[in-house]
């Protein structure tokens, strides 16, 4: 299909599932795309779509952006899912390590400008895999952010160049969290700390009572997404 076609695939498809289940949304994108990936950040969404995919398509790759910088806590999540699904998740890395980046750009980078930071450890390693499929699933939701209200079930993705289907779109956070208790599913024990948003451990604070669930991100400049999503 040419761009045209693309767009207007994703216009009629995204009104046909907009009021299937999430579990429907991605035995659609099983069935139309053989190559397509699921982006893992282990955090709760994640985790679902994880469950989910284990019971629909368990072959289907699912990888995850190491920054170099996320909490311990993270990856012993993704350990523990290893050993509950005998997962074997595909590694994406930086094409530089944080050593390099410190003497290439400045130390602290985060600091600094969290912009070129996250384009380096997540934007260009995703741009980068993103290009060996033809479509890929997130765990978005609407109401996680006004930057997301937007979000279709499944849309043609600009930046990327390829279709993406956002399962969750329609969920709220007690969605997401009666589908963890009622199907046991392995979560990132940060949620339970006031972290309903979980990046990188420089970037990410516990939220106070009262805060927007992402105000832990980036917290102290206008900041609000990394650049995965538009």
């Amino acid at each position: 299909m040419n761009l045209l076609e693309k767009e207007e695939f994703a216009r009629i498809k995204a009104e046909e599932l907009e009021h299937l289940s999430a579990e429907e949304v991605i035995r659609f994108a099983v069935q139309q795309y053989s190559s397509l990936t699921f982006a893992c950040s282990f955090g709760a969404e994640d985790v679902v779509i994880v469950d989910m995919l284990q019971h629909i398509s368990p072959e289907t790759d699912i990888f995850y952006l190491d920054t170099d910088f996320h909490f311990k806590e993270t990856y012993e999540t993704r350990d523990r899912m290893v050993d509950r699904y005998n997962l074997n998740f595909v590694r994406v890395s930086p094409l530089i390590t944080p050593e390099e980046q410190d003497e290439q750009h400045a130390p602290q980078l985060w600091t600094s400008d969290p912009n070129l930071c996250c384009n380096i450890r997540k934007v260009e390693p995703l741009t980068r895999n993103l290009s060996r499929y033809d479509a890929w699933i997130t765990g978005i939701r609407r109401d996680q952010a006004p930057t997301r209200a937007n979000s279709k079930k499944v849309e043609y993705d600009y930046k990327f160049g390829l279709m993406k289907f956002n399962p969750l779109a329609d969920w709220t956070s007690e969605d997401v969290w009666k589908y963890i208790r009622d199907n046991d599913v392995i979560y990132n024990p940060l949620h339970d700390r006031n972290f309903p948003s979980i990046g990188c451990e420089q970037c990410t604070r516990a939220v106070m009572p009262g805060e927007d669930p992402r105000a832990g991100r980036w917290s102290g400049n206008d900041k609000t997404e990394c650049g995965l999503h538009k």
